[in-house]
């Protein structure tokens, strides 16, 4: 199994309703692929802490630039205003 290959399953892979044939080439995949371990743990720990529902304080620099760049997006994919 290449990368390609396992990202294309990742998500059934995380969620455990990948079919097991194909789950065995997920897992020997892994045993010799870092950066998709990597990927399939971040999302493991993104999934755990969203479940758990705890919120997280950003920090305050990151927060405002993160609102700042969110209202920009937003502006930018509104029509025009018409008169």
């Amino acid at each position: 199994m290449k990368c390609e290959e396992m990202l294309a399953v990742l998500n059934e892979y995380v969620d455990g309703t990948v079919d097991p044939t194909l789950c065995e080439e997920f897992e020997k995949h892994m045993e010799g692929c870092n950066p998709c371990q990597v990927v399939v743990d971040n999302i493991r720990k993104t999934i755990t802490l969203y479940k758990a529902g705890e919120t997280y304080e950003l920090p305050i620099g990151f927060r405002d630039r993160l609102h700042n760049a969110l209202r920009e997006k937003w502006k930018q994919n509104q029509p025009p205003a018409t008169k």
